[in-house]
């Protein structure tokens, strides 16, 4: 039986689509605050950009790869239940187009530009979709195959796994085929600081994510019955135990503090609707804590140059919040139940292994065909000279 869709729950998943949609601006100004000056107009043609070609996959492949439905049909159809079909795409596409926004904090200030665009396709049309069909759509049986083992499904609520983890996990791998920039690595190993450009601006970009994860989270109900007060607290508390978290492991530095109740949110999305407000709170103190120490691992001893940090922040620390909801969304612990432990971790595990091989797939392939990285001197312009021509400021 069809369940009855109200002009209510459009507006209330149209809604959400635009408080997620204005995280993209955060997803910006977090770049932007973070590189260097002279790369901060290709950051943000970028994430604009990015976003585009990412509606397009999703609208022609992507969403029907996702659940099998396409817009073909005609406008009366598409019509239908005053458009509920459409604001969901809407919804769920900025869920998608988070995607390359993620990875593009990770590859900053040497990936080629449309050597980019033609990844964000690959992703967003193909690669996401096919997990996001696994743990949202039910498809392969993998969700019943851990119901029948294990008890529970795989639980993601908001996409702690579906979105982040896949996210940074994707962008390990583009780093990783991409190299350092140039500079950032002396010959005998030792860390040359590039300091983030613009404080208030990353502060800025964190502020504005803050702000739209409460319509990541909230809305992810997708129908005004389904809201719960619970997602929203249990999303304050996280980002709370995340700031602090970050503020203590990271000595009071403003870029992890500004980034720690982003690793709370993270964290938070796979396991709010089912975790009590303290064990969300201890979901974003663990992910605040993990991302700084992650950040410097990475950056200091791995020798792996994520600009921003996005294999710890979304890809740990999502990973992470898979893991959180089958702990703290126990009963024992105060939670709701009606999740698996095992469940979780089989389910973060397959998002990680698809996200890394489907990454390494696409960037090895463009590497290979068209090369991803700009040359040495494009490099020191600080721009893809595609992008350098919009704004002279890049110069500066």
């Amino acid at each position: 039986m069809e369940t009855l869709v109200s002009a209510n729950d459009v507006l209330f998943v149209l809604l959400g689509a635009i408080m997620v949609l204005a995280m993209h601006a955060g997803f910006a100004f977090l770049e932007v605050g973070t590189v260097r000056k002279k790369n901060q107009v290709n950051a943000l043609v970028k994430i604009m950009v990015d976003f585009s070609v990412s509606t397009v996959a999703y609208f022609f492949i992507g969403y029907s790869i996702a659940y099998g439905l396409n817009f073909f049909s005609g406008a009366e159809v598409l019509a239908a239940k005053n458009g509920y079909d459409l604001v969901k795409f809407f919804f769920l596409l900025t869920f998608a187009a988070a995607i390359p926004a993620i990875v593009s904090g990770g590859i900053a200030e040497r990936a080629k530009f449309n050597p980019q665009l033609a990844a964000t396709f690959a992703l967003v049309g193909f690669v996401y979709p096919f997990f996001e069909g696994i743990a949202w759509n039910n498809h392969y049986g993998f969700q019943d195959w851990l119901n029948a083992s294990y008890g529970a499904k795989f639980h993601d609520f908001a996409g702690s796994v579906v979105v982040h983890a896949m996210g940074g996990w994707i962008a390990l791998a583009a780093v990783m085929l991409l190299g350092a920039r140039n500079g950032r690595y002396s010959k005998d190993g030792r860390l040359h600081a590039y300091p983030p450009s613009n404080i208030p601006f990353l502060a800025l970009g964190a502020w504005i994510l803050t702000v739209g994860w409460f319509g990541f989270n909230v809305m992810s109900a997708q129908a005004i019955q389904g809201i719960s007060g619970l997602v929203a607290v249990n999303s304050l508390m996280a980002l709370v135990g995340g700031t602090l978290a970050a503020l203590v492991v990271g000595k009071n530095d403003p870029g992890f503090v500004h980034n720690g109740p982003l690793a709370g949110l993270v964290a938070v999305c796979a396991g709010s609707d089912v975790m009590h407000p303290l064990g969300a709170l201890a979901t974003g103190v663990v992910a605040g804590a993990l991302f700084v120490w992650a950040f410097n691992l990475t950056q200091n001893r791995l020798k792996i140059d994520d600009v921003l940090g996005v294999w710890p922040l979304h890809g740990l620390c999502g990973a992470w919040g898979g893991l959180a909801a089958g702990i703290f969304g126990a009963t024992a612990l105060g939670g709701l139940g009606g999740i698996s432990f095992m469940s979780q971790l089989l389910g973060t595990g397959l998002g990680v292994l698809i996200a890394v091989v489907g990454g390494a797939l696409v960037y090895g392939v463009l590497k290979m065909l068209v090369g991803i990285r700009l040359s040495q001197e494009e490099e020191f312009d600080g721009a893809d000279l595609s992008v350098h021509k919009i704004g002279s400021s890049a110069d500066d």
